[in-house]
Formats: C-alpha cells, sequence, structure tokens
C-alpha cells in the first residue's frame, strides 16, 4: 500500500516535464500484472490468486517502475545495487553461520521469500555479479577483503543449499562473469583467482557424496541419496501437469499460485516458464518472455550509448547486470521464482541505467580550467583581430 501511494505521489507529483517516460520493458511489465489481475475471477482459488498477485507479484512492479523513475544517476543506482547486494551478501554469511537446515539443506536465516533453499541459491546466484563488481570498484583493501570475504560464503552458501537451480544459475553467473570482468576487462589475476577457487570448490563437491548425487540425479532420474525421488522423474512428471494445464486453461490459467492446489500435489512446477503459462495463461507466458528477451536487448543497448564510452562505472555495473539478468533466465527454466521480486529489481534497474547512460558525461580528460582557459585565449585572439582590423 505504501508503495502504491509513493509511485502515485510520483508520478503524478512531479512535473510532466520532470518525469521519465516509462520504457518498453515497464510497460510489459504492467501489462504482466494488468493480466494476473484478469485472471483473479477465473482462478481455482480466487482469494490465494488475489493474495499472490497483490501482495507479491505487484511489490516487483511497484518497486522496478520507481527505481527508474527517481534515479538519475550513475551513483544514485550504485547506492540502491549496494543495498541489495549488501542485504544479500550479509543474509547468506548470517545463514552459513546460522545454518538452519532442512533435510540438510541450508536455508535462510530470516522468513520470507529467502527461507527456501532454492530461492536462496537463485537469488544468491542473481547478487553473486553485483557483489563481484563492488569488489572489482573497491578503493580500499579492506573493502576489497570484506566483499571477496562475502563472495566465498555466497559461493559455499549455493553448494549448502543443495540447489540444481541455483547450481547452473552460479554456474553461468560465474562463467559470465570471468568473461566480462576477467578476460573481456583484461583483469588476469582475477581469472587465475577464479581457477584457484574453482579447483578447491571441485574438491569440495567431490567430498561431498551427497551433492555429487543431487547433481547426478538431473540426468540419472531417480537415485537413492538424492534427496527426492530424483529429478528426472519428479520434475518431468510437473512439467508435463503444468503443460496439459496450460493447453485447457490457456487464456486466463487456473490462477497465479494456484498450481499446488489445482494438482493436489502441493508442489511447485520447478519451472518458472511453463507454471507461468499454467498459472496465467498464455498471455501471461508471451508477456514473461518478452520481458525477459528486451530486457537483455535493453543491456545491448547500453553498451552503444556514449556513458557507456566515457564512464567505467556504467561498463561495470553494465556487466553485473547481464550476469545477473542471463543468471535467472537459467536458473529459473529448474525453479519457480516468477513471483519473486529481485527478477523485477533488476529489469528496473537496467533501465535506469540505460535512461543514466543516454544522457552524455562530461569528459574527465580535459579539466574545466583548460576549457575556460582555451576560451578565453580564443576570445583575445578574437579582439587583437579585430582592433588591427580597425587600425587599417
Amino acid at each position: 500500500i505504501s508503495g502504491g501511494i509513493a509511485l502515485l505521489a510520483l508520478i503524478f507529483g512531479v512535473p510532466a516535464r520532470l518525469r521519465h517516460k516509462l520504457t518498453v520493458e515497464l510497460k510489459v511489465l504492467i501489462l504482466l500484472l494488468g493480466q494476473m489481475m484478469l485472471c483473479i475471477p477465473f482462478a481455482f482459488w480466487r482469494s490465494g490468486s488475489f493474495d499472490t498477485v497483490i501482495n507479491k507479484f505487484s511489490k516487483g512492479v511497484i518497486v522496478a517502475v520507481l527505481i527508474y523513475l527517481v534515479t538519475t544517476s550513475v551513483a544514485e543506482l550504485r547506492k540502491l545495487l549496494l543495498i541489495q547486494a549488501g542485504s544479500i551478501a550479509l543474509i547468506t554469511v548470517a545463514s552459513v553461520l546460522v545454518h538452519r537446515t532442512e533435510v540438510g539443506r541450508l536455508m535462510g536465516i530470516q522468513k520470507g521469500i529467502l527461507e527456501n533453499p532454492n530461492d536462496l541459491a537463485i537469488n544468491i546466484a542473481i547478487n553473486f555479479p553485483l557483489c563481484v563488481a563492488f569488489m572489482l570498484a573497491a578503493k580500499g583493501g579492506a573493502q576489497k577483503v570484506l566483499w571477496c570475504i562475502g563472495l566465498v560464503f555466497m559461493s559455499y552458501g549455493v553448494v549448502a543449499t543443495y540447489s540444481r537451480s541455483g547450481l547452473l544459475a552460479m554456474a553461468v553467473t560465474v562463467a559470465i562473469c570471468l568473461w566480462e570482468f576477467g578476460i573481456k576487462g583484461r583483469r588476469m589475476i582475477l581469472v587465475m583467482a577464479a581457477a584457484l577457487v574453482g579447483v578447491i570448490g571441485l574438491g569440495v563437491m567431490v567430498a561431498t557424496p551427497r551433492y555429487l548425487t543431487r547433481v547426478e540425479s538431473l540426468v540419472r532420474g531417480n537415485i537413492e541419496g538424492s534427496g527426492d525421488r530424483g529429478s528426472l522423474e519428479a520434475r518431468e512428471q510437473l512439467l508435463k501437469q503444468s503443460l496439459l494445464i496450460m493447453i485447457k486453461h490457456p487464456v486466463f490459467g487456473v490462477g497465479p499460485g494456484n498450481f499446488p492446489s489445482y494438482t493436489l500435489t502441493w508442489r511447485v512446477a520447478h519451472n518458472t516458464y511453463t507454471e507461468l503459462g499454467a498459472e496465467a495463461g498464455v498471455p501471461g507466458l508471451i508477456l514473461f518472455l518478452a520481458l525477459m528477451g528486451l530486457t537483455l536487448r535493453k543491456i545491448k543497448s547500453v553498451r552503444k550509448l556514449p556513458g557507456y564510452q566515457t564512464s567505467e562505472d556504467v561498463r561495470l555495473w553494465t556487466s553485473a547486470l547481464r550476469a545477473a539478468v542471463l543468471a535467472y533466465i537459467s536458473g529459473a527454466m529448474f525453479a519457480s521464482t516468477e513471483y519473486n521480486l529481485f527478477p523485477y529489481f533488476m529489469v528496473g534497474y537496467v533501465c535506469a541505467m540505460y535512461q543514466t547512460a543516454s544522457a552524455p558525461m562530461e569528459a574527465k580528460s580535459i579539466p574545466r580550467g583548460d576549457i575556460e582557459n582555451g576560451s578565453n585565449k580564443k576570445l583575445g585572439d578574437a579582439r587583437r583581430e579585430g582592433e588591427v582590423a580597425w587600425t587599417r
């Protein structure tokens, strides 16, 4: 409610000449919210769908729009990213230290969206590249050490959750971080450090038979000790159910958040795309896919803007956001995350980055005093030429 009031106040309280025009990505996100609202009257469990749309999904939409509207500089965007990345890093450190588990799987320390091991793992993977960017941007040695400690805890946190979707998302984000920050950014120390950490991580995985069994069950199905009936068998059945529901209810689905109750399995589909299609209909799935595709295209467009060419900060955070978005897209294939907040925050960040990078930035290589001196010199030369012409 507070977020909605703030959004309305911002939209109608700011003069029209100072408002940013909403981007295509945010318009698609608002259309997705509208589609979910249309699904509520036709839902299998109306009150459950109302709660999912209003109390969960709408928050991500409101915050994404607010991020875009209120952010006017890279410095402001960096503060928002710092709050998000720092919070996830601290929660991960605290969760690992307290080590509250469910069937041996690490859970988030607080009640809420990060309590579930799968949600915790994929959100760690989304925020991992942001933490890497802050580590690289840190000026003092103490700050770099703190961020490195956070990255180590986050890497271990994904392993401790035994989340296969988190592992896939983490693999994608690490690969992109190595390419963007290490190889393209010519930071060979980072590449060597990543190789060392990779060797250590491989050793930890080999020394943890249960984790290897969980990963192996992705392709071999029912394996004893995997912690469930086997990914290939159980999730294949859920995938088929979600596809069948999408075919039977193509327009409005069975209602946001209703897949577990409708199927009587009381399990999510473990696939963001098919579950969203089953719950919000084919239009909802199309809008979601369009949102992800347009966001990636927006990141690509940022690289062609003047701000990207002149600002190291813009280049750094653009690479981090690209890694985060791709990590989410890959991890979402094996987890139900369509009502999480952070993916939609990323859409807001990307749109805000495009807005700030679109404005030409002042070149840092030429001090302002030199420019003024050069202008005065040209003015003096012009006056002297005028005096000579007058005497002639």
